[in-house]
């Protein structure tokens, strides 16, 4: 029987650990859950936040309203030929998954390894890291539509993907809640060195002719050297997007500034480091009252210890004021704001 509990402390369920209450909280681990839950007109009408591992918000304040925390579990995979497929309950650690395809040798998604979160909640942010997409791994996910409470399944055309975005985060918002998704790979791996940080790294282990457990090893240890562990220090991975800009803007900043680190973002689009551009501003390892950047990359924010939503959110405001009047350039936050 499905339990509503009620003023129930998000804290140990976001990452950030910011300590606020949910209104209501109810906890899903089977579809039919969800049939229940929504059957009921109170919570139709209710105020709501799907909540996987947390790892992608930042929680300004107590939630008046239904917290829904996925944690449909349970991980399948069929071979056909070359092809692997890969369905996984919506619930699962990401991480998880990652090391379970690696230790199989299904190639695709090594490059993605040791990002945070849920399953769950890997389309709707189209995660993404050392040049590979969620996109370029999916190939469907199943979704339970709350107005009607009929589940429907999303192909990667039905998604939308783009940098960091959906069509969950933008025309369906709120509308969909993700139960599973599967995954296309292969048991032929074709190695994404495109990050030099990757190759170096490779190269300083004397590593040419890598494997996919090589290179989830090695970008597991760069983001370790670079991001920190959320159950030592409150954050939510990279706060910001890079920004992408136009090749007119593009040539007027590297006038000014010939050193900005960028990458080709297809045809007349640059895309620019908002780590580097936030560490020129003299940001990088700053502690503002419970909060700062952190130490080893600027792009992460972090909660020194009681850190409020709020505080947090004042300073990423600060941080893209300074970026803005230096640089000309508007940085987005990649962390969903729940208030």
């Amino acid at each position: 029987m499905l339990q509503i509990q009620e003023n129930v402390s998000l804290r140990k369920f976001n990452t950030f650990g910011i300590d606020v209450n949910a209104r209501y909280f109810a906890e899903i681990s089977h579809e039919d859950e969800l049939t229940e839950l929504f059957a009921d007109p109170q919570w139709l009408q209710a105020k709501r936040l799907i909540l996987g591992g947390g790892s992608n918000m930042l929680m300004v304040k107590d939630f008046e309203g239904l917290v829904i925390r996925m944690n449909i579990r349970g991980i399948e995979h069929r071979i056909s030929h070359d092809d692997v497929f890969v369905e996984v309950g919506g619930g699962e650690v990401w991480n998880d998954l990652v090391n379970f395809c690696v230790d199989r040798n299904y190639a695709g998604m090594e490059n993605l390894s040791l990002i945070p979160g849920s399953v769950g909640a890997s389309p709707i942010q189209n995660i993404g890291a050392y040049g590979v997409e969620l996109k370029d791994v999916f190939e469907s996910c199943r979704a339970f539509e709350i107005a009607t409470g009929n589940f429907r399944t999303f192909t990667k055309e039905d998604c939308k993907f783009g940098y960091r975005e959906s069509v969950f985060k933008k025309e369906l918002a709120g509308q969909y809640i993700i139960v599973s998704v599967k995954f296309h790979l292969s048991l032929k791996p074709n190695i994404n060195l495109k990050y030099g940080a990757i190759e170096q790294e490779l190269a300083n282990r004397g590593i040419s002719n890598p494997t996919i457990e090589d290179v989830s090893k090695v970008v597991s240890y760069i983001r370790v050297s670079k991001l920190p562990d959320p159950s030592t220090i409150g954050n939510a991975g990279s706060f910001f997007k890079n920004p992408v800009i136009g090749d007119v803007q593009f040539r007027l900043l590297m006038e000014q500034f010939p050193d900005v680190v960028n990458y080709p973002a297809g045809e007349g689009q640059h895309k620019l480091a908002a780590g580097w551009l936030i560490e020129q501003c003299g940001w990088k390892g700053k502690v503002v009252g419970n909060t700062g950047t952190w130490k080893n990359q600027a792009l992460v924010l972090v909660n020194h210890g009681g850190a409020t939503g709020e505080e947090v959110y004042s300073l990423s405001s600060q941080i893209i004021d300074s970026v803005y009047t230096k640089f000309g350039v508007m940085l987005q936050r990649e962390v969903n704001i729940i208030d």
